[in-house]
């Protein structure tokens, strides 16, 4: 077997033996066995073959000076990864170019010919340039050229021989676009940017394999962590290819991605919401008196309901009937009390933060207030009975948004060139893990105290601003030229989730205003948010029911002529008062009289007892 190295710019031929091609320095030949022990040392021969223009090591380090030692030895890392896979940045050349393997023009093989490509796979492309075969069985065809190409080259060659890396590069170009079809020289083989760019990628990841270890992303906030750090490796790979054509210093991967988490990097939203949360939280104590309600009363450490009605809760009869309209968005920064605030803040911490670091703080705030408001509208229709607080809403609709990023690029989470290979039996435990995190939230939401309206709704109206607002990955980064049509096309998807979420909201709105702020449309729909337990026990042995009544509180009144309680003052849930007269029931067991609260709530204070 015998090799020719054919530039596009040069006309040197060299013959060399069936086990070796060579090449010619400028002072002598060397065969491949040598050169490659060379590449391995990373001598002065390394730049003289993969720079036409014989520049030294120190010649071709880009403009600028280097940032660190680290981003020395890593761009030397870099530069030799790429050239595994024949790729190299050429100065004079001005721009990425790449050697392709071809073979010769008489050679003829339907069975392994598709779309201009010989597939060699398992067959790395130090092997292919070797000339020996492998543990296939296979061997290049005799007479196979090694041809450079770059993207002003005029006559590409017609055919192509893939190595392993080649057959990984195409695979990788597919699976994070989408698109089978991508920016190709007419030969079949990818576009040498694009291949640069794909091969930094692939770099970018293996440096995150040896900083983190391999990734093992569970449930759904696994998954977007997962996501979030490829979308870091690519816009490394996109950085570093505009440095290489701008001159600038070589940027480390390490260095870069440690900046994510630096200045303007940082979740300002996320920090001024908790903020906000947490003063309204000391604001609600203080106007509480600086009291914290008792257990039976506010299980969540905090301040009585009349307070929260009083700095804004949702109360349905309010904004129906009052014109309050305001409390459709304050209760997002409203919480019962302590507990609650705690898992909320956590919550908020480590989902909002993870989504505005990814995709901005203009992005976060509107995942985060349209899925609140939506979802507290929803609430107010379903269950005007209630009042409710919290920014479970808003947290729910980050959720959402995460999961409609992940669903987004399913296929690049789960890719075999992203992650580890032959993993499919953990691909099928992350998407069981996924749907069991999912039933676990809604089963959570059938629980009393948890407004699972406001959760689901949140998470749907978060999934539909997730679509529109989350950063899709740049087709220019993959060559791509879109048509008009596409370009339209895109514009449209980019926009229809919020376009639904906000006419959704409008129309939630009209439905709630045109009600009378008292009564459900579905009083059985009541049940999604909470299920009484167990359903085959009596009331008096529930674990719980599905209202507020199990905390309701009353004022009594004694009468004059026979010192028994002889009326009660109910504070309903949703705030109202109600008065019970209790005529033959009248008593002086006050312990009684305590005990028979709930059932009077469930008679007095709502229409239809759950």
């Amino acid at each position: 077997m015998s090799f020719r190295d054919r530039s596009t710019s040069g006309d040197h031929d060299s013959e060399a033996s069936a086990s070796a091609y060579s090449f010619s320095d400028g002072g002598g030949t060397l065969n491949t066995r040598e050169f490659l022990n060379q590449y391995e040392e990373g001598s002065e021969y390394e730049d003289d073959y993969f720079d036409e223009g014989g520049m030294t090591p120190a010649d071709y380090t880009l403009p600028g000076a280097i940032p660190s030692i680290n981003s020395q030895t890593e761009y030397d890392e870099n530069r030799r990864f790429a050239k595994e896979a024949g790729l190299r940045y050429s100065v004079t050349q001005g721009g990425d170019i790449r050697q392709v393997i071809v073979p010769p023009a008489e050679h003829k093989n339907s069975r392994n010919n598709f779309r201009n490509r010989l597939s060699y796979k398992g067959v790395t492309r130090r092997e292919a340039l070797e000339g020996y075969s492998t543990k296939s069985g296979r061997a290049l065809p005799e007479g196979s050229e090694v041809v450079t190409v770059d993207s002003a080259t005029l006559e590409p060659p017609a055919q192509v021989i893939e190595t392993q890396e080649d057959i990984q590069l195409r695979h990788l170009a597919y699976q994070l676009t989408g698109r089978r079809h991508l920016q190709r020289d007419r030969g079949g083989s990818i576009n040498p940017q694009l291949a640069r760019r794909l091969r930094d990628f692939q770099f970018a990841q293996n440096k995150r394999r040896e900083k983190y270890g391999h990734e093992k992303p569970w449930g759904i906030m696994g998954l977007y962590d997962h996501l979030a750090s490829i979308r870091i490796d690519i816009e490394w790979a996109e950085d570093a290819a505009w440095r290489r054509n701008k001159g600038e210093p070589y940027h480390s991967w390490d260095d870069f991605d440690e900046a994510k988490n630096k200045g303007f990097n940082q979740p300002f939203f996320t920090y001024i919401l908790m903020v906000i949360c947490t003063a309204m939280l000391v604001i609600s104590i203080w106007q509480n008196d600086w009291q914290i309600e008792k257990l039976s009363i506010n299980p969540m450490i905090g301040p009585s309901a009349e307070t929260l009605i009083k700095l804004g809760a949702k109360q349905t009869n309010a904004i129906v009937n009052e014109g309050e309209g305001w409390r459709l968005i304050t209760p997002m920064v409203l919480h019962a009390g302590a507990i609650h605030y705690l898992f909320n803040m956590m919550a908020l911490w480590f989902i909002g933060s993870a989504v505005e670091q990814s995709h901005g703080s203009i992005a976060a705030c509107i995942i985060f207030v349209l899925p609140a408001v939506g979802g507290t509208i929803i609430s107010a229709i379903c269950l005007p009975e209630y009042i409710s607080v919290g920014a479970s809403g808003g947290i729910f609709g980050l959720i959402g948004a995460c999961i409609a990023d992940v669903v987004i690029n399913w296929s690049l989470l789960f890719s075999d060139n992203v992650n580890d290979s032959g993993k499919r039996c953990r691909h099928i435990w992350i998407l069981l893990w996924l749907l069991v995190d999912i039933a676990f939230n809604s089963l959570l939401g059938l629980t009393p105290f948890v407004d699972n309206f406001t959760h689901l709704g949140g998470m749907i109206y978060g999934f539909l601003c997730g679509v529109s607002t989350m950063d899709r990955l740049s087709m220019g980064f993959f060559g791509i030229k879109q048509t008009r049509c596409q370009q339209a096309r895109q514009i449209f998807t980019r926009f229809i989730g919020l376009v639904i979420s906000v006419g959704a909201i409008m129309v939630t709105t009209i439905i709630l205003l045109e009600g009378d702020g008292i009564t459900s449309p579905c009083p059985k729909c009541s049940y999604v948010s909470c299920v009484p337990f167990p359903p085959w026990q009596d009331d008096a042995q529930k674990w719980w029911y599905c209202d507020d009544c199990g905390n309701i509180s009353a004022d009594a009144r004694v009468s004059k002529e026979t010192g028994l309680f002889d009326a009660l003052f109910l504070h309903c849930p949703d705030g109202n008062t109600k008065t019970v007269e209790l005529f033959d029931e009248a008593t002086d067991d006050k312990e009684a009289l305590q005990n028979r609260l709930p059932t009077f709530c469930k008679q007095y204070c709502r229409d239809n007892e759950l």
